[in-house]
C-alpha cells in the first residue's frame, strides 16, 4: 500500500476520470508503463491551458501534471470503475505538480491590492529557471517516476525525451553525493512527496538565458505532498534537501510584506539584472490568510485558508532583446541579398546594443558562415549571443566609451529616415487562429486604443464598412486597431489608400505573423487554437464533425500575400508558434518604443491578459448550414518546407542539370504541389479499404489526434514527375506525450502501403496525374531505376497528422 490513500484523493481522481469522459476537450489523460516497473501503469492528466482562468473553475484540481496510479486493496476500498483496474481498490496521485499560478493582475486574486488582503508571508521569490520541469516522485519504496510535465519514458520520434533527460541528470546528482535511486525512492515514499525541478541543459535544449556548466543540470526549486490539495514544503528545507542529495540550489530571496515584494521586484526591473546576472523573472511563495474569503468575493482565490499559494513577477528584459538579435540574424543569414543591402526595420533596431550587434554579426557571418550553420534550426543562439556579450565587453574595456557613445560612432545605421507622425494604425497580417484579437483587445485594454473588427460587421461587403470605420475612429484615437487579418495585397492597399494624404500623416504599424513555417505546422497550429476557443468567435467556430473550419484556414494560408516592407512603415515580428503572453509581450514592446508610449506595469499587463482570455463576441453571425462534401482522401500533412527542401539539394554539386531545370520548369509554370501530404487512402480503392478508411477517419475527427514522425530520404524524378521518398513511419509524440493511438494505427499499415509511401512534388503537365508520383517511388525501390534520378537526403526527419483532403 501506499503511505497515503486518501479517499478524498481517491475522489479527485474519479472526478477527473468523470469530467474527461463528458468533455475530451477539457481533460485528457495518457496512459503509460512505467519505464522502473512495466507491470504498473501510470495515468498523466492534461487540462485545457484556456481553462485556467474560469471561475469557478470547470477543473477538480489546478495542478499542471498530475500523475496517478491504482492500487489494488484485497478488503475495503471503492469498487474499480472509470479505468477497469480490478475490482476494488483506491487510486493514488504518484506526481504532483504546482498548481497553475498567475501574472501579476493577471487574474482578480493577483493584483497588489488583493495579494495585501488574501496572502499571508513570509514571501519567498525563488528564482525562475529557464528550463523544462521535471517531477520526480517514488512509484513504490524502492522504484522512482520520473516524468516531464505531461509524460514520461521514452517518446518516439525522440533521440532523448525530457523525462528521460531528467533521469540522466538525476542519476549523476545521486552519484555525486553517493546516493542510489532505491535511497532517494524511500526519503520521497515515506513522506509521500514529488520533487519539482528544472532541467536546464543547453546541449539538450536552448531556451533565452544560457547556463554555465556548473548550473547545467536539474535545479531543485519545489517539494509537493503529493495530494489532491496544494501543498508545498518550504524553501529552506528544500534547499537543505538538495544539498543533501546533489541537486543544483535554488537561490531565493525573502521578504516580510507585499509592499516589499514590491519595492525589491520594482529594484530588479531597473537594474534588469540580480546578483550580477539576467534574470526571467520570479516566483513568489506565501500563504492564503484568514481573511482571504471575507469581503470582496472577486478577488477570493480559489484555494482555502491556510494553504500555498503562488503567484510571479517577470521582466521583459532583456528578452526582447535578445529575441530581436535571434531574428535580425535569421533574416541576415536568410537573405538573398548582400549583407549591407538588407534592409531592417528601425522598431528592431532603436536599442543602441542592438545596432552594434548587428555591425558585429554581419562581420562574423562574412567571416565565417559555417559557424552559422545550426542557428536556423535553434542551435548556437546562446553561443553566438554570448561571443557577441564578451565582444562588447571588451570593445567598451578598450575604447573608454559607453554602448550609447559607441553606437553613435557607427558610421553606417540601418535606420529609416524618421516621419513625423501624428496618428497610428495597428494593421495585424494574419490568418484565423493566430491570437491576433486576443492581442488586440489586450492592447485596447492596457492603453485605450481604438478596436474595429472585421468580424462585427455583418453586411455582405463588409470591407468598404470596415475602412471606413477604422478612419472615423481615428477622429477620437490616436491609435486604432484594425483587425482583420490583411492577409492580402489589397486590404493593406484599401487602408494605406483610406490614410494617405492626412495631415499629419498617419503611421501603418504591422503586427505580422509571418507565414515562414512549412504550411502543416501553420494550419495545426492556428486549427488547433480555432478548436479550442470553440463557439467563442463571430463567423468561425470548431466543427467537430466537418472539420469545416480546418477548410477555411487552408483557404487563408492559401491565399496569403507576403507583406512588402513598402506596405507598413513598421512591422512588428510575431511568431504564429508563440503563445499569446509572449506575442503580447512583443507588441507591448513597439508599442512603448515606437509610439513612445509609458511601459504599463506588471499588474496592468496582467489585467489585460485577463480581459483578453475573458473576451467574448457581443453579436455573432448566422453561419449558414452548408453539407460539407466527404474527403476524397485522407494523408498525412508533413510538417516541412518542401520547396526549400528540394531547393537545397538542387543547388549541390552533383545534382544533374536535369534535376535543376525539371525543378525550375515546375516552379515557373506553378506546378509545385501547393499543399504537399502523403497520401494513405484514397476513397477509389473503396470498398477495399474500407477498414483503413474508416481509421483515418477517426484519427481526423478526434478532438486530439495523434501525430507520426518519418523520414524523407530521397528526390526522385523521371521526364514526367517529381516526388520526395518517404521511409520510416513511426509513431511520435502530441504535445501531451501520447503515442498510443499512433503507435496502432502504425502496426496495421501494410507493407503495400509503407512501400509506396511519398510526397508528389509536382508533374510536368495537367494531363499526368499525382499517382505517378508513388508508382516512381515503388519502381525505385524494386530496382527499376531506368530513366528515375535519385538524390540523397542527409537524414530528413519530419511529422504530422493526418488529415481528410479535397484536392
Amino acid at each position: 500500500m501506499a503511505p497515503t490513500l486518501p479517499a478524498i484523493d481517491d475522489k479527485l481522481v474519479r472526478d477527473l476520470f468523470n469530467k474527461s469522459e463528458r468533455n475530451k476537450k477539457l481533460i485528457s489523460y495518457s496512459t503509460y508503463s512505467a519505464p522502473s516497473a512495466p507491470e504498473m501503469k501510470v495515468r498523466s492528466w492534461k487540462m485545457n491551458e484556456f481553462k485556467y482562468y474560469d471561475v469557478p473553475s470547470p477543473f477538480p484540481t489546478l495542478a499542471r501534471g498530475i500523475f496517478t496510479t491504482w492500487v489494488q486493496s484485497q478488503s475495503g476500498g471503492a469498487p474499480a470503475m472509470p479505468g477497469d483496474e480490478g475490482e476494488r481498490g483506491l487510486y493514488r496521485i504518484v506526481a504532483r505538480g504546482y498548481d497553475k499560478f498567475f501574472n501579476i493582475g493577471e487574474v482578480p486574486w493577483t493584483s497588489w491590492e488583493a495579494l495585501e488582503r488574501i496572502t499571508t508571508g513570509p514571501y519567498i521569490l525563488t528564482l525562475k529557471s529557464n528550463g523544462c520541469i521535471i517531477f520526480v516522485a517514488a512509484l513504490t519504496p524502492e522504484k522512482l517516476l520520473i516524468t516531464s510535465k505531461h509524460s514520461l519514458g521514452p517518446v518516439k520520434g525522440a533521440d532523448v525525451s525530457h523525462a528521460e533527460m531528467g533521469e540522466r541528470w538525476l542519476l549523476r546528482h545521486l552519484e555525486l553525493v553517493g546516493k542510489t535511486t532505491a535511497q532517494f525512492a524511500k526519503v520521497l515514499w515515506d513522506n509521500n512527496w514529488t520533487a519539482v525541478a528544472e532541467l536546464c541543459d543547453d546541449s539538450f535544449e536552448e531556451h533565452v538565458l544560457a547556463y554555465s556548466q556548473e548550473k547545467t543540470g536539474l535545479h531543485l526549486h519545489g517539494i509537493n505532498e503529493s495530494v489532491g490539495a496544494f501543498r508545498t514544503v518550504a524553501s529552506d528545507v528544500v534547499t537543505k534537501f538538495a544539498k543533501e542529495w546533489g541537486f543544483i540550489e535554488t537561490v531565493y530571496h525573502t521578504e516580510q510584506s507585499i509592499a516589499g515584494v514590491r519595492r525589491f521586484a520594482d529594484e530588479i526591473e531597473k537594474s534588469k539584472k540580480w546578483n550580477g546576472e539576467a534574470i526571467e523573472g520570479f516566483v513568489v511563495r506565501c500563504h492564503v490568510s484568514q481573511e482571504a474569503h471575507r469581503g470582496d468575493r472577486r478577488t477570493a482565490p480559489p484555494y482555502p485558508e491556510g494553504s500555498s499559494f503562488f503567484f510571479k513577477l517577470k521582466y521583459d528584459e532583456p528578452y526582447m532583446m535578445y529575441r530581436d538579435w535571434r531574428e535580425l540574424t535569421k533574416m541576415l543569414l536568410n537573405a538573398k541579398v548582400p549583407l549591407d543591402e538588407v534592409s531592417l526595420h528601425k522598431n528592431k533596431m532603436r536599442r543602441p546594443e542592438t545596432q552594434l550587434y548587428v555591425e558585429w554579426v554581419k562581420k562574423e557571418i562574412s567571416r565565417d558562415r559555417s559557424q552559422f550553420e545550426t542557428y536556423t534550426k535553434g542551435k548556437g543562439i546562446i553561443a553566438t549571443r554570448e561571443r557577441f556579450l564578451r565582444y562588447l565587453e571588451d570593445k567598451q574595456a578598450s575604447s573608454n566609451l559607453s554602448i550609447d557613445e559607441l553606437a553613435e560612432s557607427l558610421a553606417k545605421t540601418t535606420l529609416k529616415e524618421e516621419k513625423p507622425f501624428g496618428k497610428t494604425m495597428i494593421v495585424p497580417i494574419a490568418v484565423p487562429g493566430v491570437g491576433k484579437t486576443m492581442v488586440s483587445v489586450a492592447l485596447k485594454t492596457l492603453f485605450g486604443f481604438g478596436h474595429i473588427q472585421s468580424d462585427d460587421i455583418k453586411a455582405k461587403k463588409a470591407a468598404p464598412i470596415f475602412v471606413k470605420k477604422v478612419v472615423d475612429e481615428l477622429k477620437s484615437h490616436d491609435v486604432v486597431i484594425a483587425d482583420r487579418n490583411n492577409h492580402l495585397h489589397k486590404h493593406r492597399n484599401e487602408l494605406r489608400d483610406a490614410i494617405s494624404g492626412r495631415v499629419p500623416a498617419v503611421r501603418m504599424l504591422a503586427l505580422h505573423w509571418a507565414l515562414d513555417k512549412p504550411p502543416a505546422t501553420i494550419h495545426r497550429v492556428c486549427s488547433d487554437r480555432v478548436n479550442q476557443r470553440g463557439d467563442n468567435h463571430q463567423s468561425l467556430v470548431a466543427d467537430a464533425v466537418s472539420k469545416k473550419h480546418e477548410e477555411v484556414i487552408w483557404m487563408f494560408i492559401n491565399q496569403s500575400e507576403e507583406l512588402g516592407e513598402d506596405e507598413v512603415d513598421d512591422i512588428v515580428d510575431m511568431d504564429i508558434e508563440d503563445d499569446f503572453e509572449h506575442n503580447l509581450d512583443r507588441a507591448i514592446d513597439a508599442c512603448v518604443r515606437i509610439l513612445g508610449l509609458p511601459k504599463p506595469s506588471a499588474e496592468k499587463i496582467g489585467q489585460a491578459m485577463a480581459a483578453a482570455r475573458g473576451y467574448a463576441p457581443t453579436e455573432k453571425k448566422e453561419i449558414e448550414s452548408s453539407k460539407s462534401k466527404p474527403p476524397r482522401y485522407y494523408a498525412l500533412l508533413p510538417e516541412v518546407n518542401m520547396t526549400e527542401l528540394v531547393n537545397d539539394r538542387l543547388s549541390k554539386g552533383d545534382a544533374p542539370e536535369e534535376a535543376k531545370k525539371f525543378w525550375k520548369a515546375l516552379t515557373d509554370s506553378k506546378r509545385v504541389t501547393a499543399v504537399p501530404h502523403i497520401t494513405l487512402v484514397h476513397n477509389k480503392s473503396l470498398p477495399q479499404e474500407q477498414a483503413l478508411w474508416d481509421r483515418c477517419k477517426e484519427m481526423f475527427l478526434s478532438p486530439s489526434p495523434p501525430s507520426f514522425g518519418f523520414r524523407i530520404t530521397h528526390v526522385l524524378l523521371n521526364d514526367r514527375v517529381m516526388s520526395l521518398v518517404v521511409d520510416d513511419l513511426r509513431a511520435a509524440p502530441n504535445p501531451d506525450g501520447e503515442t498510443e493511438g499512433a503507435e496502432q494505427f502504425v502496426s496495421i499499415l501494410d507493407g503495400k502501403i509503407k512501400s509506396g509511401l511519398h510526397i508528389t512534388v509536382g508533374t510536368k503537365n495537367a494531363n499526368i496525374p499525382p499517382i505517378e508520383g508513388r508508382t516512381l517511388v515503388e519502381n525505385w525501390k524494386k530496382g527499376d531505376a531506368k530513366g528515375i534520378a535519385a538524390l540523397a537526403l542527409n537524414n530528413v526527419k519530419a511529422q504530422g497528422r493526418v488529415k481528410g483532403l479535397m484536392s
